[in-house]
């Protein structure tokens, strides 16, 4: 097997080669590239705050197969499991409802020794780590609305608690030595016709403003900020639209979060990113699969995947576009969710990588758009897999769907016992 990848693998660089394209060029960018998968599918974003408590903020883990992780030590085992079959450079993205504490801690009050483990976890195995508030699936946040509330206390509570989230974001990059991404989103909104609309949007940037008055190093934290178009609860008004978070990105120059399940049906993030990089010093990337709503499926490589990892590449964008994962999918093997999601990010990462940028760009600046589609579509069938499955060896994963055996194995031995 590994000979028959070889050859093909020679040959590959031989067509790339005579379409301007280097390969070996293309693979070291590549591992440069890390995508940060999120803890939250290992659980169904149930976290260890209170793991039987229900998922709140319009959002939902649907199915229930079995295996779940319930502590940290068991979704600790799983991303391991996980990550031994993902080529590359990754990332994890924890959420605070992720601490761990022999005695309960409230929100407001975490710090960063309730992750400390995480950090170890991470040195360990040579990984950043990322940040998210957890304004959702509280008491505080039980009647749809956090930093927006027109309650002055839960307001306060809420502002806090991401204050507190900022401190642990900016300990995990100080002690990782490479800057953790803090995104900051909120359920905020309502279900019906809504009178005031003003009114919560006004509370909800002066309590963001309050959030990130105290200057953190930025070589160990980003602010990030990320919109929402509808939630399940929230389908009429959500106070973090696309509009508030785009103008407020701008005006205070913080990251902005684009996710590919938080708009329109029919709009795409992909299409945002050159805008968005105009306005905006730094973006985060939820890449996502929507099926019909922020429905959170697992990635899969299509068009718009690809679409994504385009814009970063033809852009390049690779300092200040950080991506991320977020879907959520209990109905499927969870372990392979990650496996599956993450290695389709990375092949579109890579088939970006490999088009003939330099031949595509001439060809759209003379005006040869004849030449141009043409060479699009004939670039698709240039033998990448190849180029896959090389990557894969390189770094020690399986080079094909063989990696499912390994997960199937872990299933009968580890996760069939929970």
């Amino acid at each position: 097997m590994t000979k028959l990848i070889d050859q093909a693998f020679d040959l590959a660089k031989q067509r790339f080669a005579a379409v301007g394209v280097d390969v070996e060029a293309a693979l070291a960018k590549l591992d440069q590239l890390p995508v940060s998968m999120h803890c939250w599918q290992g659980d169904d974003v149930r976290g260890f705050e209170n793991p039987q408590g229900a998922l709140t903020g319009g959002i939902q883990a649907t199915g229930n197969y079995p295996g779940r992780a319930t502590t940290a030590v068991e979704l600790r085992a799983d991303l391991d499991k996980a990550l031994s079959l993902i080529p590359g450079p990754k990332r994890l993205n924890l959420h605070a409802i992720y601490l761990e504490s022999d005695s309960p801690v409230e929100r407001n009050e975490i710090e960063p020794k309730h992750f400390s483990n995480w950090v170890d976890w991470a040195k360990k195995n040579r990984l950043g780590l990322d940040f998210n508030p957890t304004c959702f699936s509280h008491p505080q946040s039980a009647d749809g609305f956090t930093l927006s509330s027109a309650n002055s206390e839960t307001r306060q509570f809420w502002i806090e608690h991401c204050q507190a989230s900022r401190k642990v974001s900016a300990s995990f990059g100080e002690q990782l030595g490479t800057p953790s991404v803090m995104n900051i989103w909120v359920p905020d909104g309502m279900k019906d016709l809504t009178v005031d609309r003003f009114g919560p949007r006004q509370r909800l940037m002066t309590a963001l403003d309050e959030i990130i008055s105290e200057k953190l190093n930025p070589q160990n934290h980003i602010d990030a900020v990320e919109s929402k178009l509808f939630g399940i609860g929230a389908e009429s008004y959500t106070v973090g639209s696309n509009e508030f978070f785009l103008g407020y990105a701008t005006s205070r120059q913080t990251a902005l979060t684009l996710d590919a399940g938080h708009f329109h049906p029919t709009e795409v993030i992909s299409d945002k990113i050159s805008t968005a990089m105009l306005y905006v010093p730094r973006l985060l990337l939820h890449v996502s699969r929507p099926v019909r709503w922020d429905s959170d499926h697992v990635v899969i490589l299509d068009d718009e995947t690809q679409a994504i990892a385009n814009e970063i590449v033809r852009n390049d964008l690779f300092d200040k576009v950080h991506i991320g994962l977020d879907f959520f999918d209990a109905s499927i093997n969870r372990i392979a969710a990650w496996v599956i999601g993450t290695r389709n990010a990375k092949k579109a990462l890579l088939r970006a990588l490999l088009e003939p940028l330099d031949q595509l760009r001439k060809a759209e600046n003379e005006g040869d758009y004849t030449l141009r589609l043409a060479l699009l579509e004939e670039q698709k069938s240039l033998p990448w897999q190849a180029v896959w499955e090389t990557y894969c060896l390189r770094n020690d994963v399986p080079a094909d769907a063989g990696w499912i055996t390994d997960v199937r194995r872990y299933e009968q031995q580890i996760l069939s016992q929970r």
